[in-house]
């Protein structure tokens, strides 16, 4: 099977299923139907779908139930009331201090970092941006790039909106640059990119300023190329070597681009995920564009919950140990996810796997033709993965081989059951299929 970046080779004294022989292969895929007939007999009722903080990590942030201690910010704001778009200054300069920009390229906003994104890429269609010839809904044809494996909802909305989307592979350091500069360089249609810097969902990828560098400065035919740069794991760590991201918006601006990229973040996954604060940073121009739209559908955010997230966190230093506790509780969700796909399939020859150092989601992929086996056998098994092929457009998988899986959300030993179960599944596809052949 052909492997990706992300993925480890690893070494074991175990023999790889495609070296033995027919009865061999036999002999053991019978010995596994006994292993997954006993995996369907423990009656498990297990979900390994949704990178969701799990109740413990939401316990983190109860406090926040009982703020804010006052109505009134550090700027003597009346948070109760109408008014200010832009969010709360100290709110903007937390997330400043989190992504690396200044605090006045910041909007603070409600509870969705999903809906700046969906706001803006509607409002591109509907208005076009600052420098574009015309709205982008007056055009034939729009395309987006995809880097992939990756986000799901990030395809959804742009299937949604009826624009075409474009795939490229994701690397260790970002998306493929050579494909991407081949899309977007003579192809006016091609008029955005999605792209999750830091702890890629799903691969875990980290985009590094090289390769940031180059997207910001490639020559695009759409003179309003834009590439929103999904920062969602910016902080989420899983060790405690803590990467920064690149400086997308100096690099754009450096080389001539800065209304090129514009980023989102939100602390959905730091605080309370249905009831946090969401961020979106761009050039002073992109940022006038969005309050302008913003000034039709709203007049302010949610600033008593801002003020809320102010008072808990104090400053960018408070949520960067905030973090640390959630690092505490779902690092060792990761490790059993690794420990189980090591423990059965080492040296099988028939899967790798992403052994991340932040972010959500572990990124596994099998033997080429049997993903959405693999996810058929875990379900009748009482294990909900997510759908095979859900982190590409259309949840459309060419290979059959790719699998999200998101360990947050259950406890440790549900963690450790699931994936026990998931590794038979894995093991059990991979032998019908070389079997059959």
């Amino acid at each position: 099977m052909r492997r990706h970046w992300h993925h480890w080779s690893v070494t074991s004294s175990a023999q790889p299923l495609t070296d033995l022989a027919p009865d061999q292969l036999a002999e053991r895929l019978t010995a596994l139907r006994a292993d997954y007939e006993a995996l369907q007999g423990q009656g498990l009722k297990l979900d390994l779908t949704r990178g969701k903080p799990g109740a413990d990590q939401l316990d983190l942030s109860e406090d926040l139930l009982r703020l804010p201690t006052t109505h009134k910010d550090s700027a003597g704001v009346d948070v109760r009331n109408y008014g200010g778009l832009e969010g709360l200054a100290d709110m903007r300069a937390i997330f400043g201090d989190l992504l690396g920009v200044e605090a006045a390229q910041v909007i603070a906003g409600g509870n969705s970092s999903l809906s700046m994104m969906y706001q803006v890429v509607t409002w591109l269609l509907s208005h076009g941006g600052p420098d574009s010839p015309r709205p982008w809904s007056q055009e034939e044809t729009v395309k987006f790039v995809c880097p992939v494996p990756g986000y799901d909802r990030h395809f959804t909305m742009l299937a949604e909106l009826g624009i075409e989307m474009v795939t490229v592979p994701m690397r260790e350091d970002g998306p493929d640059v050579p494909a991407v500069r081949a899309l977007v360089a003579d192809d006016p249609t091609v008029k955005g990119m999605w792209l999750v810097p830091t702890y890629a969902n799903p691969t875990g990828a980290v985009t590094s300023t090289a390769v940031a560098a180059e997207l910001m400065a490639m020559p695009t035919a759409a003179p309003d190329f834009r590439i929103l740069w999904d920062n969602a794991y910016a902080v989420h760590h899983l060790t405690d070597v803590e990467t920064k991201s690149a400086d997308a918006l100096g690099l754009a601006s450096a080389s001539g681009h800065p209304n090129r990229p514009i980023m989102f973040a939100s602390t959905s996954k730091i605080t309370f995920a249905g009831a946090g604060v969401a961020a979106l940073a761009a050039s002073t121009e992109n940022l006038q564009w969005f309050l302008k739209r913003l000034s039709y559908a709203a007049i302010g955010p949610d600033k008593v919950n801002q003020l809320r997230h102010i008072e808990f966190f104090g400053d960018a230093d408070g949520v960067r140990d905030h973090m640390r506790k959630h690092r505490d509780l779902i690092a060792p969700k990761f490790a059993a996810v690794e420990a189980a796909l090591s423990g059965r399939l080492d040296g099988l020859g028939v899967a790798t796997w992403s052994r991340p150092v932040g972010g959500y989601f572990v990124d596994l992929d099998v033997l080429d033709g049997t993903a959405a086996r693999v996810v058929q056998l875990a379900k009748d098994a009482g294990i909900a993965l997510t759908p095979a092929g859900s982190a590409f457009p259309h949840g459309n998988d060419p290979d059959d081989r790719n699998i999200r899986l998101a360990p947050t959300f259950p406890v440790l030993a549900e963690v450790e059951a699931a994936m026990a179960g998931v590794a038979v599944c894995v093991e059990l596809a991979a032998l019908e299929k070389l079997h059959a052949n």
